[in-house]
């Protein structure tokens, strides 16, 4: 089922998640409806609370070498921890809960990640790049803040300016 996905300025973005606990077929189903939203909203990441639930869930589908977005590259991350990171990349971010609004943002470039899967197995994950990017910036959702929030008080300026009148359009 194709969810609602939350945008800006909605206060719910700004909650932070709380740790899920159960990981039951209910569990299952939201990660199930969170990914059919992400395709049907061309997204390459969702984390919960864009959807209106704070759990610390969020799930990732990069395109691959051959530029599909094949759902067997899924990761759902639930839980997840940053051990480590190292470096810096800036790329520029979009978000399906800032539509039409793209970015420069600077992050970490390589990070050890600590997650639970959809069961509750403890997993962990190197990740550079763009899939590191993907994680950091929905991580950021489950501590309740937005991209937009790293860009600078210029740029963030000219975001209030122009988003106002993207919202008038949608």
């Amino acid at each position: 089922m194709v969810l609602e996905v939350l945008t800006y300025p909605n206060k719910k973005l700004f909650e932070t998640s709380k740790e899920v606990v159960e990981f039951n077929k209910e569990l299952h189903g939201f990660l199930d409806d969170m990914y059919e939203t992400m395709i049907a909203k061309k997204g390459i990441g969702l984390a919960a609370i864009q959807v209106g639930k704070p759990v610390r869930a969020l799930i990732i589908n990069l395109v691959n070498d051959e530029e599909v977005q094949d759902k067997a590259d899924l990761l759902e991350i639930i839980n997840p921890k940053i051990t480590h990171k190292d470096g810096e990349i800036i790329y520029q971010e979009g978000c399906l809960s800032v539509p039409e609004f793209y970015e420069d943002v600077t992050r970490a470039k390589d990070i050890k990640l600590e997650y639970q899967d959809r069961f509750g197995e403890a997993k962990t994950l190197d990740a550079s790049e763009l899939l590191a990017v993907c994680i950091q910036h929905e991580m950021d959702h489950l501590n309740g803040h937005l991209f937009i929030e790293k860009i600078g008080y210029s740029k963030r300026k000219k975001f209030d300016k122009e988003y106002k009148k993207i919202k008038r359009k949608i």
